[in-house]
């Protein structure tokens, strides 16, 4: 999966729409107990993201692939046309 477009939002989500049209969610608080990602914690750390279209990454250094995003986002809509 390739990451078109991102939105963070204060309650830890990440609102995701991939290259294919896909819209998701994403949740981070499963992440913020391991050490990486514990500055994430912060809502004002946590709206740092940048889009490196495979991956995100915060301005902490904490990251994710897109893989891993993909295989655990909520999906919640497509804007491709069927068929």
């Amino acid at each position: 999966m390739r990451i078109k477009d991102l939105t963070p939002k204060a309650d830890l989500t990440l609102t995701i729409v991939s290259e294919d049209g896909r819209v998701g969610v994403f949740s981070i608080k499963p992440y913020l107990e391991f050490e990486a990602f514990a500055d994430l914690k912060n809502t004002d750390e946590f709206m740092k993201v940048f889009n490196g279209g495979y991956f995100v990454e915060w301005e902490c250094g904490a990251d994710l692939s897109a893989d891993t995003i993909e295989a655990k986002m909520e999906i919640a809509e497509s804007t491709t046309a069927p068929g």
